[in-house]
């Protein structure tokens, strides 16, 4: 396992954290010899967790090879001067989707899609139960242009101990409005897209594959459940049969996406640990109530004229509407 010193250091302006240090490789993607994830590998890394299968395993979360951030230790979280800083810890895992190094998301059964997403509930949930641990993040980066790190079909959990700021802005944006409604302001965003239907790419059972009002990047999707919940690992774990309908719809969708665009950054938005209620925000006092889990799907486009972060502004040379026609009509299987 590969190691060196990182730490995370606050911007004072944006609230962000950063993880910042000396990567030998620079950040760079490292060239694999040998696929460390397929079974029996030699170059194996250590496994945490794995779903029995007639196979062997159906999906297992095992220690990242260069973990940007350990278990050990406490976070240490000290000034310098007007700045904030602390160690980098928390976890750090691969989650592999499937033992077959050619079965991705969008070319797997339901049933294995199924499984990887019943492992990302187990794990997320177990690290919750660590009282450091304030939010565990699940992404995937699919693609050269996207940052992927490794060929066999993965994604990847992070622990740490403070909530993403893109996260935050939902929790307050949730927050207010819950308080001046009394109703999820992600529910009523579904509902109204449902009614209206100009920006629905799908539905599936209790899950809606959608195209956000105001995208950041064009053909940006989000799926999100029906029914209200806020953590997704609840969903995960006590609804099987919702289990399969969502594995169905990621499975569509990322085909219809890749109808448009190989690469692809997927994030899974689900509730911060309910072991660290903020005292003076409030966030996790109506947390059950105001927030809404959902997963995020970020295309990566070739390089455009325009920068899609456009002084500060985000950028879609192509509209909802008409991004969520192409994908509608887009030739997919099954």
């Amino acid at each position: 396992m590969l190691s060196y010193y990182m730490e995370l250091r606050k911007d004072p302006i944006t609230r962000s954290w950063v993880m910042t240090g000396d990567d030998p490789a620079g950040g760079a993607p490292r060239p694999e010899t040998t696929c460390r994830f397929c079974p029996d590998s030699p170059d194996a890394t250590q496994v945490i967790s794995a779903l029995p299968s007639a196979a062997g395993w159906s999906a297992r979360s095992m220690v990242h090879p260069a973990p940007l951030y350990h278990i050990e230790g406490e976070p240490g979280r000290r000034g310098d001067g007007i700045y904030d800083r602390m160690s980098s810890v928390g976890a750090h895992e691969v989650l592999v989707e499937n033992p077959r190094h050619d079965r991705h998301l969008w070319n797997a059964s339901d049933d294995e899609i199924g499984q990887f997403l019943r492992l990302a509930a187990e794990r997320i949930l177990d690290l919750k139960h660590d009282p450091r641990i304030k939010y565990v993040s699940l992404y995937k980066d699919y693609g050269p242009n996207a940052g992927q790190e490794f060929s066999h079909p993965t994604s990847q959990l992070t622990a740490t101990m403070f909530v993403p700021r893109r996260v935050l802005y939902e929790l307050r944006a949730g927050r207010e409005y819950f308080q001046a409604k009394e109703r999820c302001v992600f529910c009523d965003i579904l509902t109204q897209e449902e009614r209206q239907a100009s920006r629905v790419i799908e539905a599936r059972g209790d899950y809606v594959a959608l195209g956000p009002y105001a995208p950041r990047v064009p053909y940006e999707t989000w799926i999100m459940p029906r029914n209200h919940e806020a953590s997704f690992e609840r969903t995960g774990l006590s609804k099987p049969g919702l289990r399969t309908n969502l594995a169905a719809l990621l499975r569509r969708t990322l085909q219809r996406v890749r109808t448009i665009t190989e690469g692809f950054h997927l994030v899974l938005h689900t509730s911060p640990n309910s072991l660290h209620p903020s005292k003076t925000l409030g966030y996790w006092k109506t947390i059950d109530d105001d927030y809404h889990w959902h997963i995020e799907i970020m295309p990566v486009l070739a390089a455009k004229a325009r920068s899609y972060t456009f002084k500060e502004v985000y950028y879609s040379p192509v509209s909802s509407e008409t991004a969520v026609k192409q994908l509608r009509e887009a030739k997919i299987d099954g």
